[in-house]
């Protein structure tokens, strides 16, 4: 920027975009002191590098500005865990279901755990097939982003969220909509569609 700039001529760009053409440096500077404004090499790969007439101070300003708005739409992607067993009650599923799709529905990920106990570990499929009836189940919000693999004594599956799904989340967000409220089952309570950032579903 300004007399830190080395090359003896620079191909010049007005504070509006206009093209000057190529000067030499003392003549760029010079222009820049003229309107009050900062001489900044742009690309300075460029042979001769092009230099632009601004205000430096406040290009800062609103690209910082800029990037702070950038961070506070984008959402970052959280990795939900919900954990079943392989042999579990109709009515838990249903539950831990709800909250999948809760998950699913605020755009984060959910990490689907079957946690195998003594001879269940020998039915590996009695795993695979509840997996995949949950995944199918909520095919209208996400898709299998990882496929089931055994881990250990658990058997791990991450669904994500479908694009158009988490950017309605997004755009909700952005605007400052209320969570979407759905009765749990059961006892005619409401409970917000979305949990905490930093809340783990609990294991049965």
């Amino acid at each position: 920027m300004n007399e830190q700039i080395r090359a003896r001529e620079v191909r010049l760009v007005g504070p509006e975009g206009e093209q000057v053409g190529i000067v030499p440096v003392e003549r760029a500077l010079q222009l820049a002191a003229d309107v009050d404004l900062d001489l900044v090499e742009v690309a300075p790969m460029a042979r001769p590098p092009v230099c632009k007439l601004m205000d430096f101070g406040k290009f800062k300003y609103e690209s910082a500005l800029k990037a702070r708005e950038a961070r506070r739409n984008q959402q970052q992607t959280v990795i939900k865990e919900m954990k079943l067993r392989p042999k579990i009650d109709p009515h838990d599923y249903e539950t831990k279901k709800g909250h999948v799709v809760r998950f699913l529905k605020a755009g984060d990920k959910v990490k689907v755990t079957i946690m195998f106990r003594g001879r269940e570990q020998s039915r590996p499929e009695l795993g695979f097939r509840l997996l995949r009836r949950l995944s199918e189940e909520i095919s209208e919000l996400g898709f299998v982003e990882a496929s089931p693999k055994q881990d250990g004594r658990n058997m791990i599956m991450v669904l994500a969220p479908h694009r158009a799904t988490k950017a309605a989340a997004v755009a909700a967000t952005a605007a400052g909509a209320k969570p979407v409220r759905e009765p749990r089952e059961g006892d005619g309570t409401e409970v917000p569609s979305a949990e905490p950032a930093d809340s783990t579903a609990a294991a049965e």
